[in-house]
């Protein structure tokens, strides 16, 4: 690709934090990135050329996009495959990944088939349409359970414990729609990999760690704890996901390491995933810069480590939705080699993800418990209560 100003256009279907970044990572390779989102004056706003106001399935929206960009991609995964396909083919715009792609991983159900086809390992799951099929299911499975929402769950969102058969009915109730039901993985750690499809390459980043509380992610660590052969493992297991996947990306493969050594596939993401924001500082090619690359059919960049990277969710720390406004981040920017990262979102509200803490060690060093202590005080440190 030939460089000039102004550059090459990317345009992307989502306007959120993800998008945020992908307009910082795209601005030193040249490239000029628009977004189309639901929200006026969305989150990724002051990083990019332009933000379009247009639903997930906006027809003429996409098109205007589309029109403007050289190469479209998406940040979500409530983009409509349908209509960014028929827009492609009406504007001579290609997508990436496929559209293909997002029809697969928008179900986690059919995600999970065509993974298993494919011979990746997974944990043990059944559709359930109704509550007495998840008791089935349950019976057979045994308790405890993990029920999902099939379509729109993130963020631990349409995921729900069953514990036990008491649990069935109002689970079931909760999820409003078509679902899956997981049998219990005794795992000894959550496991994530950025897996990375180029024009004509494929690389992964180094494997990282995750921890969850109430289904949602709270911190990565890389490198993990896990040993080198369980890391090849998972290494292994990722370029066979990527294997299934169509279209030129950055994937955020979520894995469990079982307390036998064996790794088993979770669940992925045809995009940047939070797991991977440690890159941005901890490795020379981060997760966001590689997807610009790789999309926009450049070649891909080194997914080295630079040093052991730890990184830390800011979430939102109050009962009622109100406007977002932080306070002690002074006590993350006087710390050397930590980062922060703001989203710009107007409004907070429990739980809600509203910008992370990075902690880079020292080359060389591999206490990455120590700074992992440390990147938790800097986050709790952190607050939105008055």
């Amino acid at each position: 690709m030939t460089l000039t100003s102004p550059g090459p256009t990317l345009g992307v279907v989502g306007g959120g934090q993800l998008g945020r970044m992908l307009g910082e990572a795209a601005a030193p390779l040249g490239v000029e990135v628009v977004v189309t989102d639901p929200t006026p004056d969305p989150p990724a706003a002051p990083t990019v050329r332009d933000a379009l106001l247009g639903e997930w399935d906006d027809e003429s929206t996409f098109r205007t996009l589309a029109e403007r960009a050289d190469v479209l991609t998406f940040e979500i995964e409530l983009t409509d495959p349908d209509t960014l396909e028929r827009v492609s083919e009406a504007t001579d715009t290609p997508v990436h990944p496929h559209p293909d792609t997002l029809r697969l991983i928008q179900d986690k159900y059919v995600q999970k088939e065509a993974l298993a086809d494919a011979g990746v390992p997974v944990p043990d799951y059944r559709a359930v349409d109704s509550a007495d099929e998840l008791a089935a299911a349950c019976d057979e499975l045994g308790y405890p359970a993990m029920l999902k929402a099939r379509e729109g769950g993130y963020d631990g969102r349409g995921n729900i414990p069953v514990e036990s058969p008491d649990d069935v009915e109002s689970a079931f109730e909760a999820i409003e729609g078509p679902a899956m039901v997981e049998g219990f993985v005794d795992f000894e750690r959550e496991l994530a990999i950025m897996g990375c499809l180029g024009d004509d390459a494929i690389d992964t980043f180094p494997v990282t760690e995750t921890i969850h509380r109430e289904e949602i992610l709270r911190e990565s660590v890389s490198p993990p704890g896990a040993s080198a052969a369980v890391r090849e493992q998972a290494r292994e297991v990722a370029r066979d996901v990527l294997d299934v996947m169509s279209g030129r990306g950055v994937y955020g493969i979520e894995l469990f390491e079982t307390t036998d050594g064996e790794i088993l596939l979770n669940e992925i993401a045809p995009r940047p995933h939070n797991s991977g924001h440690w890159t941005i500082e901890g490795c020379h090619t981060s997760q966001f810069e590689q997807h610009v690359r790789a999309v926009m059919g450049m070649p891909l960049g080194t997914t080295e480590r630079r040093a052991p990277t730890v990184s830390a969710n800011i979430l939102g720390d109050v009962d009622e939705r109100q406007p977002a406004a932080l306070s002690g981040e002074n006590g993350v920017l006087e710390t050397p080699r930590a980062h922060l990262h703001w989203y710009g979102k107007r409004e907070v509200y429990r739980l809600r993800k509203m910008g992370h803490v990075t902690l880079v060690g020292e080359s060389g060093s591999v206490d990455t418990d120590a700074l992992l202590e440390e990147v938790r005080a800097l986050r709790d440190g952190l607050t939105f209560q008055g």
